[in-house]
Order: C-alpha cells, then sequence, then structure tokens
C-alpha cells in the first residue's frame, strides 16, 4: 500500500509556522495590582494572626478565671471554717479556763497536789500520811474519744494513811479535788486494832489507795517552733 505522498515545498513558498498561543489580557496587568494584593495578603495574614492570639487569650482568660474561682471558693471555705472555730471558742472558752485552772489541762502540778495533802492534813487534824508518785505515762483513751491535739496523761500515787474514821479518807478526797482531777483505782481499808490510850488520837483505820492523777499536755506540731 502507498500512502499519500509530500510534495516538497516549491522554491518561493514558506513553510505554515505553528499558530502561537495569546496570553489573557489581564495577566498582562497584574503589575497595576501587585501591590493593592501584597497588601490584601498582608492584611490576611495579621487577621489571622490576631484571631489566633484572641483565641489564645480567651482561652487563658478562662482558665485564669476558673482558677480565681476556685480559690475563691477555697478562701471562703478556710474563712467559714475559721469562724466556726471562732465561735466553738467563744462558746466553750469558760470551760476551758476552768478546766486550766483546775489542773487538768497543761503541764502537771505536783507540788499543788502534796500541798493540798499538807493543808488537808493540817486543817483536818489528820493522822500522818505517806505517799509516793510514779512518773508521768501517756494514757490510752477509748477510739470513739477524739483527743485533737491532746494527749491524756496519768501520774499514779499510792497513798496510805490511818484513820480515826472513814470520813477522814472521804474529806481527804474532798479537798484534794480542789487540786486537780484524779481518778481513784483502787482503794482498800483495813480495821486495826486498838491501843487503847484513850487519848482520841488512836488509829482504828488503815487505808491504802492508788490515785491516777490525770492531766491533758498538748502534741506538739511539726513544723512549728
Amino acid at each position: 500500500m502507498s500512502g499519500p505522498v509530500k510534495q516538497p515545498p516549491l522554491p518561493g513558498m514558506k513553510r505554515a509556522g505553528t499558530p502561537t498561543r495569546t496570553l489573557p489580557a489581564w495577566l498582562g496587568e497584574l503589575h497595576l495590582v501587585r501591590g493593592a494584593l501584597l497588601c490584601f495578603a498582608l492584611t490576611l495574614l495579621a487577621s489571622l494572626l490576631l484571631l489566633s492570639l484572641t483565641a489564645a487569650y480567651r482561652m487563658r482568660a478562662a482558665q485564669q478565671l476558673d482558677l480565681a474561682q476556685h480559690t475563691r471558693a477555697a478562701a471562703a471555705t478556710l474563712f467559714n471554717h475559721a469562724e466556726a472555730e471562732k465561735q466553738e471558742i467563744r462558746a466553750y472558752e469558760p470551760q476551758f479556763l476552768a478546766l486550766r485552772q483546775r489542773g487538768l489541762i497543761g503541764e502537771e502540778n505536783r507540788l499543788a497536789w502534796i500541798d493540798a495533802i499538807r493543808r488537808s492534813q493540817e486543817q483536818r487534824k489528820l493522822l500522818p500520811i505517806s505517799y509516793d508518785i510514779s512518773p508521768q505515762q501517756v494514757l490510752q483513751v477509748p477510739l470513739p474519744l477524739v483527743m485533737g491535739q491532746y494527749h491524756l496523761r496519768g501520774s499514779r500515787m499510792r497513798l496510805q494513811m490511818d484513820m480515826l474514821h472513814e470520813m477522814d479518807l472521804l474529806n481527804l478526797f474532798d479537798d484534794l479535788r480542789l487540786a486537780g482531777y484524779f481518778a481513784v483505782q483502787d482503794c482498800t481499808l483495813k480495821r486495826q486494832a486498838s491501843a487503847g490510850a484513850g487519848n482520841g488520837a488512836t488509829p482504828t483505820l488503815g487505808a491504802e489507795c492508788e490515785l491516777l492523777w490525770l492531766t491533758l499536755g498538748s502534741v506538739p506540731v511539726l513544723g512549728r517552733p
């Protein structure tokens, strides 16, 4: 098969050229609006930056507001707690001062106990009394009893005395209660044989008692001088 035969160009004839594409007319005018486009781009970037900064500021402000509200709520709780404590102090201060005056709260005062025994013996004309006091110890209290910052302490006193009658011992206990708080742990009375002197000073009874003197001492708080 034979195809079409291309004829060589005749002498004096020009070869047809490739058609050229023409650019849109507005591209040739971009240089006229280049400044405006640049200004628009910068304005758009600045707007986006301001929007992001505004969003970050609003988020930070919201976090600060939430923190301020929590701080205010905590401060209000502490204030209410302090006011409640003040009311409790005002309500129980007289009882507290009375207990401290009686020697229950604070350091033990053994001299007051000894002085109370001496004065009772002199005023009531009691027979000789002997005693010894053991070192102070911390006492265990029942679990439901809340002691707060105080510990219950006790000092044991062993007391021996001769008596003319039972009221000598009871009168002595009444006098000792003015010097502090104590609990009678054990008390044994023994009848003694009368010597028959007839002078009214012969003991008829002997008593051996064990007293527990009670005090409430505060516990040191860590971090405080």
